[in-house]
Protein backbone atom coordinates (compact mmCIF):
# COMPACT_ATOMS: atom_id res chain seq x y z
CA UNK A 1 0.00 0.00 0.00
CA UNK A 2 1.29 3.86 -0.54
CA UNK A 3 -0.42 6.92 1.40
CA UNK A 4 -0.18 8.99 -1.47
CA UNK A 5 -2.41 12.19 -2.88
CA UNK A 6 -6.08 10.79 -4.28
CA UNK A 7 -5.60 11.25 -8.04
CA UNK A 8 -7.46 14.32 -9.73
CA UNK A 9 -10.04 12.09 -10.41
CA UNK A 10 -12.20 11.01 -7.21
CA UNK A 11 -13.86 7.73 -6.82
CA UNK A 12 -17.95 7.85 -6.30
CA UNK A 13 -18.92 7.77 -2.62
CA UNK A 14 -20.32 4.18 -3.59
CA UNK A 15 -16.86 3.18 -4.85
CA UNK A 16 -14.67 4.25 -2.50
CA UNK A 17 -13.64 2.09 -0.48
CA UNK A 18 -12.69 2.98 3.39
CA UNK A 19 -9.79 1.94 5.60
CA UNK A 20 -10.11 -0.14 8.04
CA UNK A 21 -9.34 0.62 11.56
CA UNK A 22 -5.99 -1.17 11.17
CA UNK A 23 -5.28 0.78 8.48
CA UNK A 24 -6.23 3.99 10.71
CA UNK A 25 -3.88 3.15 13.09
CA UNK A 26 -1.50 2.19 11.02
CA UNK A 27 -1.60 6.30 9.48
CA UNK A 28 -0.75 7.09 13.12
CA UNK A 29 2.73 5.95 12.68
CA UNK A 30 3.28 7.22 9.16
CA UNK A 31 6.85 8.92 8.78
CA UNK A 32 7.27 8.69 5.33
CA UNK A 33 8.53 6.25 2.36
CA UNK A 34 11.87 5.85 4.73
CA UNK A 35 10.41 5.27 7.80
CA UNK A 36 7.00 4.01 10.00
CA UNK A 37 4.71 2.06 8.80
CA UNK A 38 4.61 3.24 5.55
CA UNK A 39 8.19 3.11 5.11
CA UNK A 40 10.25 1.14 2.93
CA UNK A 41 11.55 -1.73 5.99
CA UNK A 42 8.11 -2.42 7.71
CA UNK A 43 8.14 -5.35 5.59
CA UNK A 44 7.22 -9.50 6.49
CA UNK A 45 9.43 -11.86 5.43
CA UNK A 46 9.26 -15.73 5.29
CA UNK A 47 11.46 -18.62 4.27
CA UNK A 48 10.89 -22.54 3.61
CA UNK A 49 13.21 -25.06 2.57
CA UNK A 50 11.93 -26.86 -0.48
CA UNK A 51 12.54 -30.37 -1.18
CA UNK A 52 11.90 -31.46 -4.79
CA UNK A 53 12.77 -29.75 -8.99
CA UNK A 54 11.13 -26.44 -9.17
CA UNK A 55 9.37 -25.50 -11.98
CA UNK A 56 10.19 -21.69 -12.10
CA UNK A 57 8.28 -21.17 -14.87
CA UNK A 58 5.38 -22.59 -13.20
CA UNK A 59 5.97 -20.96 -9.89
CA UNK A 60 6.02 -17.22 -11.33
CA UNK A 61 2.63 -18.24 -12.76
CA UNK A 62 1.93 -19.76 -9.30
CA UNK A 63 3.03 -16.42 -7.91
CA UNK A 64 0.85 -13.90 -10.02
CA UNK A 65 -2.48 -16.05 -9.43
CA UNK A 66 -2.14 -15.40 -5.76
CA UNK A 67 -1.79 -11.62 -6.50
CA UNK A 68 -4.95 -12.17 -9.20
CA UNK A 69 -7.18 -14.02 -6.08
CA UNK A 70 -5.89 -11.66 -2.88
CA UNK A 71 -6.40 -7.85 -4.19
CA UNK A 72 -5.28 -6.40 -1.04
CA UNK A 73 -1.28 -7.27 -2.38
CA UNK A 74 -1.86 -4.65 -5.06
CA UNK A 75 -3.69 -1.94 -2.86
CA UNK A 76 -2.92 1.50 -2.80
CA UNK A 77 -3.67 3.27 0.75
CA UNK A 78 -4.77 7.16 -0.75
CA UNK A 79 -4.65 9.95 1.99
CA UNK A 80 -7.21 12.96 0.80
CA UNK A 81 -9.25 15.22 2.87
CA UNK A 82 -11.53 12.48 4.13
CA UNK A 83 -8.81 10.96 6.22
CA UNK A 84 -7.50 8.41 3.59
CA UNK A 85 -9.43 5.42 1.28
CA UNK A 86 -8.30 2.32 -0.25
CA UNK A 87 -7.96 1.70 -4.61
CA UNK A 88 -7.47 -1.64 -5.75
CA UNK A 89 -5.03 -1.72 -8.97
CA UNK A 90 -4.63 -3.95 -11.96
CA UNK A 91 -2.84 -7.48 -11.24
CA UNK A 92 0.78 -7.10 -12.57
CA UNK A 93 3.88 -9.94 -12.49
CA UNK A 94 5.54 -10.87 -8.87
CA UNK A 95 9.17 -9.90 -8.71
CA UNK A 96 10.72 -13.61 -8.68
CA UNK A 97 14.76 -13.83 -7.85
CA UNK A 98 16.76 -17.04 -8.59
CA UNK A 99 20.40 -17.68 -7.22
CA UNK A 100 22.28 -20.51 -7.37
CA UNK A 101 24.16 -21.23 -3.55
CA UNK A 102 25.80 -24.04 -4.46
CA UNK A 103 28.54 -25.31 -1.59
CA UNK A 104 29.23 -21.67 -0.73
CA UNK A 105 31.85 -21.77 1.85
CA UNK A 106 31.34 -24.99 3.10
CA UNK A 107 28.78 -23.90 6.41
CA UNK A 108 26.14 -26.22 6.96
CA UNK A 109 23.30 -26.02 4.21
CA UNK A 110 20.58 -24.80 7.31
CA UNK A 111 22.76 -22.28 8.17
CA UNK A 112 23.12 -20.86 4.47
CA UNK A 113 19.50 -21.07 4.31
CA UNK A 114 18.92 -18.87 7.34
CA UNK A 115 21.85 -16.58 5.99
CA UNK A 116 19.71 -16.33 2.54
CA UNK A 117 16.65 -15.17 4.47
CA UNK A 118 18.08 -12.50 7.02
CA UNK A 119 19.59 -10.81 3.90
CA UNK A 120 16.41 -10.57 1.83
CA UNK A 121 14.83 -9.56 5.04
CA UNK A 122 16.79 -6.95 5.46
CA UNK A 123 16.11 -6.07 2.12
CA UNK A 124 14.10 -2.52 1.39
CA UNK A 125 10.60 -2.98 -0.09
CA UNK A 126 9.00 0.48 -1.24
CA UNK A 127 5.64 1.13 -0.30
CA UNK A 128 4.99 2.32 -3.57
CA UNK A 129 5.67 -0.66 -5.16
CA UNK A 130 2.91 -2.97 -6.34
CA UNK A 131 2.21 -5.92 -6.82
CA UNK A 132 3.24 -6.14 -2.37
CA UNK A 133 4.59 -9.23 -2.98
CA UNK A 134 8.10 -10.85 -3.77
CA UNK A 135 9.49 -13.96 -4.15
CA UNK A 136 13.24 -15.56 -4.23
CA UNK A 137 13.93 -19.03 -4.84
CA UNK A 138 17.77 -19.91 -3.33
CA UNK A 139 19.21 -23.48 -4.91
CA UNK A 140 21.80 -25.30 -3.29
CA UNK A 141 21.09 -27.91 -5.64
CA UNK A 142 18.71 -29.36 -8.18
CA UNK A 143 16.33 -30.74 -5.54
CA UNK A 144 17.28 -28.52 -2.59
CA UNK A 145 15.83 -24.50 -2.08
CA UNK A 146 15.16 -21.79 -0.09
CA UNK A 147 11.67 -20.35 -1.17
CA UNK A 148 11.34 -17.27 0.21
CA UNK A 149 8.61 -14.43 0.24
CA UNK A 150 8.58 -10.67 1.19
CA UNK A 151 5.36 -8.87 1.70
CA UNK A 152 5.00 -5.30 2.48
CA UNK A 153 3.45 -4.95 6.23
CA UNK A 154 0.80 -2.60 5.41
CA UNK A 155 -1.04 -5.28 3.21
CA UNK A 156 -0.29 -8.33 5.35
CA UNK A 157 0.67 -9.76 8.68
CA UNK A 158 2.39 -13.00 9.75
CA UNK A 159 -1.01 -14.95 9.69
CA UNK A 160 -1.49 -13.65 5.73
CA UNK A 161 1.63 -14.83 4.46
CA UNK A 162 0.47 -18.23 6.18
CA UNK A 163 -2.30 -18.13 3.66
CA UNK A 164 -0.38 -16.50 0.61
CA UNK A 165 1.99 -19.76 1.17
CA UNK A 166 -0.60 -22.64 1.23
CA UNK A 167 -2.31 -20.72 -1.49
CA UNK A 168 0.61 -20.54 -3.82
CA UNK A 169 1.52 -24.53 -3.45
CA UNK A 170 -1.66 -24.73 -4.38
CA UNK A 171 -1.79 -22.57 -7.44
CA UNK A 172 2.01 -24.42 -8.40
CA UNK A 173 0.37 -27.76 -8.04
CA UNK A 174 -2.20 -26.75 -10.56
CA UNK A 175 0.10 -24.93 -12.56
CA UNK A 176 2.44 -27.81 -12.95
CA UNK A 177 -0.49 -30.28 -13.86
CA UNK A 178 -1.97 -27.47 -16.63
CA UNK A 179 -4.60 -25.98 -15.09
CA UNK A 180 -5.31 -23.51 -12.43
CA UNK A 181 -6.62 -23.72 -9.06
CA UNK A 182 -9.59 -24.60 -8.40
CA UNK A 183 -10.12 -22.90 -5.24
CA UNK A 184 -13.29 -21.03 -4.18
CA UNK A 185 -13.41 -17.20 -4.10
CA UNK A 186 -11.30 -15.42 -1.06
CA UNK A 187 -13.17 -13.11 0.79
CA UNK A 188 -11.55 -9.90 0.13
CA UNK A 189 -9.93 -7.17 2.84
CA UNK A 190 -12.35 -4.36 1.02
CA UNK A 191 -15.55 -6.47 2.59
CA UNK A 192 -13.50 -6.30 6.10
CA UNK A 193 -13.23 -2.78 6.29
CA UNK A 194 -16.79 -2.17 5.05
CA UNK A 195 -17.97 -4.66 7.33
CA UNK A 196 -16.13 -2.86 10.53
CA UNK A 197 -18.05 -0.12 9.38
CA UNK A 198 -21.33 -1.59 8.76
CA UNK A 199 -20.89 -2.87 12.49
CA UNK A 200 -19.46 0.12 13.90
CA UNK A 201 -22.06 0.55 16.61
CA UNK A 202 -23.61 -2.81 18.04
CA UNK A 203 -24.63 -3.51 21.58
CA UNK A 204 -21.74 -6.31 21.60
CA UNK A 205 -19.24 -3.59 20.54
CA UNK A 206 -20.64 -1.23 23.34
CA UNK A 207 -20.13 -3.67 26.57
CA UNK A 208 -16.80 -4.21 25.16
CA UNK A 209 -16.03 -0.75 25.62
CA UNK A 210 -17.24 -0.74 28.44
CA UNK A 211 -15.02 -3.45 29.60
CA UNK A 212 -12.03 -1.61 28.47
CA UNK A 213 -12.96 1.69 29.99
CA UNK A 214 -13.57 0.29 33.88
CA UNK A 215 -10.45 -2.49 32.69
CA UNK A 216 -7.84 0.41 31.49
CA UNK A 217 -8.80 3.18 33.63
CA UNK A 218 -5.74 5.39 34.46
CA UNK A 219 -3.64 3.09 32.67
CA UNK A 220 -0.56 3.62 30.43
CA UNK A 221 1.59 1.21 28.39
CA UNK A 222 4.02 0.41 30.03
CA UNK A 223 7.10 1.77 28.64
CA UNK A 224 10.94 0.80 28.69
CA UNK A 225 13.72 3.56 29.14
CA UNK A 226 16.00 3.31 26.45
CA UNK A 227 19.50 3.53 25.96
CA UNK A 228 19.04 6.40 24.41
CA UNK A 229 16.53 9.09 23.67
CA UNK A 230 14.77 9.30 20.29
CA UNK A 231 16.45 11.63 17.96
CA UNK A 232 13.72 12.46 15.17
CA UNK A 233 16.60 13.52 12.92
CA UNK A 234 17.49 10.22 12.60
CA UNK A 235 15.85 7.44 10.94
CA UNK A 236 14.82 4.31 12.37
CA UNK A 237 17.85 1.30 12.77
CA UNK A 238 15.86 -2.01 13.71
CA UNK A 239 18.33 -5.43 14.51
CA UNK A 240 17.16 -8.24 15.58
CA UNK A 241 18.28 -10.20 18.29
CA UNK A 242 17.72 -14.24 18.06
CA UNK A 243 17.53 -17.28 20.12
CA UNK A 244 16.21 -20.79 20.87
CA UNK A 245 15.08 -21.90 24.46
CA UNK A 246 16.84 -25.45 25.36
CA UNK A 247 14.41 -28.44 25.43
CA UNK A 248 14.11 -28.74 29.00
CA UNK A 249 13.22 -25.24 29.76
CA UNK A 250 10.99 -25.43 26.65
CA UNK A 251 9.46 -28.63 27.99
CA UNK A 252 8.83 -27.33 31.36
CA UNK A 253 7.07 -24.33 30.13
CA UNK A 254 4.42 -26.03 28.32
CA UNK A 255 3.95 -28.78 31.10
CA UNK A 256 3.44 -25.53 33.44
CA UNK A 257 0.68 -24.16 30.99
CA UNK A 258 -1.13 -27.36 31.16
CA UNK A 259 -0.99 -27.79 34.57
CA UNK A 260 -2.01 -24.46 35.17
CA UNK A 261 -4.74 -24.49 32.40
CA UNK A 262 -2.99 -21.75 30.84
CA UNK A 263 -1.68 -21.27 27.41
CA UNK A 264 1.73 -21.03 26.72
CA UNK A 265 1.14 -17.44 26.04
CA UNK A 266 -0.41 -16.88 29.94
CA UNK A 267 2.92 -18.27 31.00
CA UNK A 268 5.62 -16.97 29.26
CA UNK A 269 3.16 -13.24 29.19
CA UNK A 270 3.33 -13.71 33.25
CA UNK A 271 7.45 -13.46 33.19
CA UNK A 272 7.18 -10.80 30.56
CA UNK A 273 4.84 -8.57 32.68
CA UNK A 274 7.55 -9.47 35.76
CA UNK A 275 10.59 -8.22 33.64
CA UNK A 276 8.82 -5.38 33.17
CA UNK A 277 7.94 -4.90 36.52
CA UNK A 278 11.58 -5.29 37.47
CA UNK A 279 12.80 -2.89 34.52
CA UNK A 280 10.36 0.02 35.00
CA UNK A 281 9.60 0.01 39.01
CA UNK A 282 5.79 0.01 38.27
CA UNK A 283 3.81 -3.03 39.68
CA UNK A 284 0.86 -1.94 37.03
CA UNK A 285 1.98 -3.54 33.92
CA UNK A 286 0.67 -3.00 30.50
CA UNK A 287 2.05 -4.32 27.66
CA UNK A 288 0.77 -4.81 23.96
CA UNK A 289 -0.01 -7.78 22.03
CA UNK A 290 -1.24 -9.03 18.30
CA UNK A 291 -4.47 -11.08 17.81
CA UNK A 292 -5.51 -12.34 14.58
CA UNK A 293 -8.10 -9.61 14.22
CA UNK A 294 -10.51 -11.27 12.35
CA UNK A 295 -13.31 -11.69 14.13
CA UNK A 296 -15.37 -14.04 11.60
CA UNK A 297 -14.98 -17.55 9.62
CA UNK A 298 -15.24 -15.60 6.29
CA UNK A 299 -12.31 -13.90 6.97
CA UNK A 300 -9.86 -16.83 8.10
CA UNK A 301 -8.63 -17.19 4.34
CA UNK A 302 -8.18 -13.76 3.56
CA UNK A 303 -5.15 -11.58 2.86
CA UNK A 304 -4.61 -8.41 4.58
CA UNK A 305 -3.08 -6.39 7.69
CA UNK A 306 -5.85 -8.19 10.17
CA UNK A 307 -3.61 -7.67 13.22
CA UNK A 308 -5.06 -5.92 16.10
CA UNK A 309 -3.15 -4.21 18.84
CA UNK A 310 -4.90 -5.62 22.23
CA UNK A 311 -3.70 -4.19 25.55
CA UNK A 312 -3.00 -7.03 28.28
CA UNK A 313 -3.02 -4.85 32.00
CA UNK A 314 -1.19 -7.38 34.78
CA UNK A 315 -1.34 -5.68 38.04
CA UNK A 316 0.71 -7.31 39.96
CA UNK A 317 0.82 -5.33 43.07
CA UNK A 318 0.11 -7.97 46.32
CA UNK A 319 1.34 -10.52 44.65
CA UNK A 320 3.21 -12.65 47.14
CA UNK A 321 4.37 -15.36 44.52
CA UNK A 322 5.18 -15.66 40.78
CA UNK A 323 2.40 -18.12 40.72
CA UNK A 324 0.23 -15.57 41.53
CA UNK A 325 1.61 -12.99 38.66
CA UNK A 326 0.42 -16.10 36.40
CA UNK A 327 -3.04 -16.25 37.98
CA UNK A 328 -3.50 -12.46 37.22
CA UNK A 329 -1.76 -13.01 33.56
CA UNK A 330 -4.48 -15.52 33.02
CA UNK A 331 -7.42 -13.43 34.12
CA UNK A 332 -6.09 -10.74 31.85
CA UNK A 333 -5.64 -12.78 29.06
CA UNK A 334 -9.06 -14.08 29.18
CA UNK A 335 -10.57 -10.62 29.55
CA UNK A 336 -8.77 -9.85 26.77
CA UNK A 337 -9.65 -12.36 24.49
CA UNK A 338 -13.25 -12.28 25.77
CA UNK A 339 -14.05 -8.39 24.66
CA UNK A 340 -11.20 -7.77 21.74
CA UNK A 341 -12.53 -5.19 19.95
CA UNK A 342 -10.31 -3.00 17.35
CA UNK A 343 -7.60 -1.29 18.90
CA UNK A 344 -8.96 2.14 17.10
CA UNK A 345 -12.23 2.10 19.54
CA UNK A 346 -10.01 1.46 22.78
CA UNK A 347 -7.40 4.56 22.51
CA UNK A 348 -10.62 6.42 21.84
CA UNK A 349 -11.78 5.90 25.38
CA UNK A 350 -8.07 5.78 26.71
CA UNK A 351 -6.01 8.33 25.06
CA UNK A 352 -3.95 8.23 27.68
CA UNK A 353 -2.77 4.48 26.93
CA UNK A 354 -0.54 5.97 24.56
CA UNK A 355 0.96 8.79 26.01
CA UNK A 356 4.56 6.24 26.10
CA UNK A 357 4.94 6.67 22.65
CA UNK A 358 5.02 10.34 22.90
CA UNK A 359 8.26 10.12 25.46
CA UNK A 360 11.43 10.09 23.73
CA UNK A 361 12.94 8.50 26.64
CA UNK A 362 10.37 5.36 26.63
CA UNK A 363 10.01 2.64 24.19
CA UNK A 364 6.60 0.45 24.14
CA UNK A 365 7.99 -3.27 23.71
CA UNK A 366 5.21 -5.14 22.11
CA UNK A 367 4.87 -9.24 22.99
CA UNK A 368 3.31 -11.94 21.27
CA UNK A 369 3.35 -15.75 20.45
CA UNK A 370 3.17 -16.35 16.83
CA UNK A 371 0.38 -17.95 15.74
CA UNK A 372 0.72 -20.58 12.43
CA UNK A 373 -2.42 -20.78 10.74
CA UNK A 374 -1.98 -23.21 8.22
CA UNK A 375 1.61 -25.06 8.89
CA UNK A 376 3.31 -25.99 5.22
CA UNK A 377 5.86 -29.03 6.64
CA UNK A 378 5.56 -32.03 4.95
CA UNK A 379 2.73 -30.70 2.54
CA UNK A 380 3.53 -31.67 -1.21
CA UNK A 381 2.72 -29.41 -4.12
CA UNK A 382 3.51 -30.75 -7.58
CA UNK A 383 6.01 -32.85 -6.26
CA UNK A 384 7.63 -30.31 -4.10
CA UNK A 385 8.00 -30.50 0.35
CA UNK A 386 8.01 -27.59 1.97
CA UNK A 387 9.25 -26.87 5.45
CA UNK A 388 9.13 -23.71 7.24
CA UNK A 389 12.19 -22.21 8.44
CA UNK A 390 10.97 -21.26 12.28
CA UNK A 391 14.36 -22.50 13.91
CA UNK A 392 16.35 -19.04 13.73
CA UNK A 393 19.15 -18.21 15.66
CA UNK A 394 21.10 -16.19 13.67
CA UNK A 395 20.79 -12.34 14.47
CA UNK A 396 20.49 -9.77 12.18
CA UNK A 397 22.55 -5.99 12.73
CA UNK A 398 19.61 -4.87 9.85
CA UNK A 399 16.13 -6.37 9.72
CA UNK A 400 12.97 -5.27 8.78
CA UNK A 401 11.31 -2.78 11.21
CA UNK A 402 8.49 -1.79 13.26
CA UNK A 403 6.83 1.61 13.52
CA UNK A 404 7.94 1.93 16.56
CA UNK A 405 9.54 0.94 20.17
CA UNK A 406 10.36 -3.34 19.61
CA UNK A 407 9.12 -5.98 19.10
CA UNK A 408 9.30 -9.50 20.99
CA UNK A 409 7.84 -12.40 19.30
CA UNK A 410 8.03 -16.21 20.80
CA UNK A 411 7.46 -18.96 18.93
CA UNK A 412 6.36 -22.54 20.03
CA UNK A 413 8.42 -24.68 17.63
CA UNK A 414 6.74 -28.18 15.91
CA UNK A 415 9.78 -29.41 17.52
CA UNK A 416 8.53 -28.64 21.03
CA UNK A 417 11.19 -25.84 21.55
CA UNK A 418 10.56 -22.16 22.61
CA UNK A 419 12.05 -20.00 19.79
CA UNK A 420 12.37 -16.08 19.82
CA UNK A 421 13.69 -12.58 18.95
CA UNK A 422 13.49 -9.05 20.13
CA UNK A 423 13.24 -6.70 17.49
CA UNK A 424 14.97 -3.09 18.44
CA UNK A 425 16.04 0.30 17.05
CA UNK A 426 20.03 0.67 17.22
CA UNK A 427 19.59 4.22 17.34
CA UNK A 428 18.15 3.46 20.58
CA UNK A 429 19.36 0.60 22.26
CA UNK A 430 22.53 -1.47 22.38
CA UNK A 431 22.19 -5.22 21.69
CA UNK A 432 23.55 -5.82 24.91
CA UNK A 433 20.63 -4.59 26.65
CA UNK A 434 18.12 -7.03 24.04
CA UNK A 435 20.66 -9.45 25.44
CA UNK A 436 20.23 -9.26 28.98
CA UNK A 437 16.32 -8.68 28.73
CA UNK A 438 16.36 -12.19 27.13
CA UNK A 439 18.26 -13.66 29.74
CA UNK A 440 16.79 -12.62 32.55
CA UNK A 441 13.44 -13.21 30.59
CA UNK A 442 15.20 -16.76 30.48
CA UNK A 443 15.36 -16.84 33.91
CA UNK A 444 12.05 -15.83 35.21
CA UNK A 445 10.54 -18.21 33.21
CA UNK A 446 12.94 -21.13 34.35
CA UNK A 447 12.07 -19.82 37.79
CA UNK A 448 7.93 -19.33 37.22
CA UNK A 449 7.80 -22.86 35.36
CA UNK A 450 9.35 -24.85 37.75
CA UNK A 451 9.04 -23.56 41.31
CA UNK A 452 6.12 -21.20 40.93
CA UNK A 453 5.56 -20.46 44.74
CA UNK A 454 8.89 -18.60 44.59
CA UNK A 455 8.50 -15.09 46.43
CA UNK A 456 8.04 -12.41 43.26
CA UNK A 457 10.42 -9.97 45.15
Amino acid sequence: MSITAAPPKAESTADRIPLSYNQEFLRAFDKGETDGAFGHRHTLVCGWRVTGAIDLAALQLALNDVVVRHEVLRTAVRGDEQGGHQVVEPPSPVALEVRELGEGDGAPRDVRAEEFLNELDARPFEVRELPHLRAAVGRFDATDAVLVLATHHTSTDAWSLQVIMRDLAAAYAARVAGGHAGQEAAAQYQEFARWQQETAASPRLDRARGYWRERLEQARITGITSDRPRDENLASAYGVHRFVFDAQLSSAVLRSARDTRCTPFMVMAAAYSVLLRERTGTSDVVFPTFSSGRYEERFMDAVGPFFNFVPVRIDTTGCATLGEVLDRAREACVGAYQHEIPFARIAEDSPALLAPFADGSLAVVAFEVLQTAFPMTGTDAGGLGFAEIRHRTRSQRVSSAIPDGGLWAMDVLPNGQLAGSLKFDHHRFDESTAADLVARFRELLSTLADAPHTPLD
